[in-house]
């Protein structure tokens, strides 16, 4: 049996094969298609920041790639750009994605949260991916970039069913997700354009260094990697931490008792469960040796951050969650200058989720001890996570 089989089901079964047995392995891709695959930590980061394997479909061989067809007014985006085009269009987005707007983001995302949690009531069960991890960043990133309240649910729709569609949706949803995504971001990006607001896209349209600024297809491509990546990473982020905690109750009692650990128990979340089982593929510019295996140029690489951080090289029985481990380092996030953008945001949303959720509710329990994960390479998160919970008694009170 292929070593690399179930890896869906038990990915960090499969992992502990492949970083024993071929660490560097063969396997069919999220597409069907020929890939290697890539395990342990020092080579997962290694590759991450070798300039070597390329993020720019061009150069993979013919044929051999397919992945997401996307129009060009959303391909031109950082996760297929290569320097010197991916150093300017970073540098010119890094001006207007600042740590300090992330910083002043902190109040309007706590406000966020309580108001979640007040409409679950005071007890009862709720599935807290529908009812939190989900409306919470979809919000979040859409006041971000300014987009109006009454279309956040079509982009939660459309960005699910480009991730992780429902089983029985057929070949033409994605293609219908893009094109009503497309259309969207053309009329909004106008209206920005003659009614500038206080919002990360006004500030996009208007970036500009020494007379460059964004290309039209690049300013479309950015506004949709923004709020997919936005919207997907941070629902599995706080889905997957939730159920971390509640699935190991003496960590959870002890992060209870000292919430200001949570910077730090963030980090081991993102460790132990990513919110990606695969990083975005590469495809080498020249025949290059990876973890003692010599790869062709133009083949598809994929890369895993999940196994690289539960890789007992690099992180001591990595198959536990312990909020006091040293949890730098992890790939989660990324490596080198494809590190995530929105890394900040996602790890300030996660603090905040979580800390709201355990000041409000001393009795959190799973109602369901197997919970189900969504069917995706890409998107390492749960379909939903049932939970029974009851406010603190004095709340009640003073209601």
């Amino acid at each position: 049996m292929d070593p690399a089989d179930g890896l869906l089901d038990h990915p960090y079964d499969v992992y502990r094969r492949l970083r024993e047995t071929a660490p560097v392995h063969r396997i069919a891709g999220p597409d069907g298609t020929p890939a290697w695959l890539v395990t342990r930590y020092d080579d997962v980061r290694a590759a991450l920041a070798d300039p070597r394997l390329s993020l720019d479909k061009r150069h993979a061989t013919a044929g051999t790639y397919k992945g997401f067809s996307l129009p060009p007014a959303l391909d031109a985006n950082l996760l297929n750009m290569d320097p010197p085009d991916h150093t300017r269009v970073r540098r010119l987005v890094g001006r207007a994605f600042t740590t300090r707007r992330v910083e002043q983001l902190r109040t309007p995302i706590r406000r966020t949260a309580d108001r979640l949690l007040d409409a679950l009531g005071p007890h009862g069960t709720a599935d807290l991916i529908a009812a939190y991890a989900a409306p919470l960043p979809i919000t979040v990133i859409c006041d971000l970039l300014g987009i109006p309240g009454q279309h956040r649910l079509d982009f939660r729709i459309w960005t699910d069913t480009l991730v992780a569609p429902a089983p029985d949706a057929g070949p033409e949803a994605a293609k219908e997700a893009v094109v009503a995504m497309l259309g969207y971001f053309t009329r909004l990006l106008a209206d920005k354009r003659s009614e500038p607001a206080d919002d990360l896209l006004s500030d996009l349209i208007a970036v500009r260094e020494e007379g460059d600024r964004l290309s039209e297809d690049e300013l479309m491509s950015l506004a949709f990697l923004i709020l997919f990546a936005g919207y997907e990473n941070t629902v599995q982020l706080i889905g997957n931490a939730v159920l971390a905690l509640l699935q190991h109750p003496e960590q959870l009692a002890a992060l209870r008792k000292d919430l200001t650990r949570l910077p730090a128990a963030v980090q081991e979340f993102l460790r132990y469960e990513g919110p990606a089982l695969l990083a975005i593929r590469r495809f080498p510019v020249a025949d290059m040796t990876i973890g003692g295996v010599t790869v062709p140029a133009g083949e598809t690489v994929w890369v895993s951050p999940s196994a690289a951080d539960r890789d007992p090289a690099r992180f001591p029985d990595p198959d536990r969650l312990d909020l006091t481990r040293d949890a730098s380092g992890h790939l989660a996030l990324g490596h080198g200058i494809h590190y995530c953008l929105g890394a900040p945001l996602a790890r300030a949303e996660t603090e905040i989720a979580v800390a709201a959720l355990l000041e409000r509710f001393p009795e959190l329990a799973l109602a369901d001890d197997d919970p189900r994960w969504r069917r995706s390479l890409r998107a390492r998160g749960l379909v939903e996570l049932p939970v029974t919970y009851t406010k603190r008694h004095h709340e009640e009170c003073e209601e």
